[in-house]
């Protein structure tokens, strides 16, 4: 596919745009702090950028109508809101993160949670010191599948891809999930995936769990 990326000299962005390059797409258009480079149209956008650059984003995606892939954190609700309104006339895929693994610690925060009702819960997140979010768009994924409010931890360390904890404990034993992602190549191949999925779907805002059950 022809793609264009928002983000593109990121952490993130060239990770995207090395995995995509690899699996023989062709990167026709770039958006970031270095400027635009727009070489054709773009079948599919992917942003991976900040909150700031949200709105070149909406404006690119309703220019080319095409679908859309956007992994950004930090997104208000007025934005989230924007993008449910696009929604209506393209494919959009939003998550805090594309991890499978992640995925899979989501699912089973919602298995155990009616089995420790009453005990006490924390959710700690690690990332690279360059991360400007506090707390992380995936600590507040794992608090929405708890169901309830926990306090999160957030550590801004070094060059950490992204550790993520939930721990329950009761008087007697505690119980801990977790994930630690050791390369940011694990998110772009899921970014990968989405786009090769949301490509051919018909108008709507799907998340990465639509990728992952899709592809079961």
């Amino acid at each position: 596919m022809k793609y264009g990326l928002i983000g593109t000299s990121g952490r993130m962005g060239k990770e995207i745009s090395a995995v995509f390059d690899e699996a023989g797409h062709e990167l026709v258009f770039s958006y970031d702090i270095d400027g635009i480079t727009e070489k054709d149209t773009p079948e599919m956008i992917v942003d991976f950028s900040l909150p700031v650059a949200f709105a070149a984003t909406m404006q690119y995606v309703i220019k080319y109508k095409c679908p859309l892939v956007i992994g950004t954190t930090g997104l208000d609700s007025a934005q989230m809101n924007e993008l449910q309104e696009l929604s209506s006339s393209v494919a959009i895929v939003q998550s805090f993160n594309f991890s499978l693994g992640v995925q899979m610690m989501l699912r089973c925060i919602e298995a155990v949670k009616p089995h420790l009702k009453g005990w006490d819960v924390e959710i700690s997140e690690t990332h690279h010191r360059f991360k400007k979010d506090k707390p992380s768009g995936t600590a507040l994924m794992m608090k929405t599948s708890l169901g309830k409010d926990a306090p999160i931890s957030s550590l801004r360390l070094g060059n950490v891809a992204g550790d993520h904890k939930i721990t329950f404990a009761s008087l007697g034993e505690t119980f801990s999930i977790e994930h630690s992602a050791t390369s940011r190549r694990t998110f772009a191949e899921g970014v990968l995936s989405s786009a090769n999925y949301v490509i051919n779907k018909q108008a709507g805002l799907y998340s990465f769990k639509d990728v992952i059950d899709d592809a079961c």
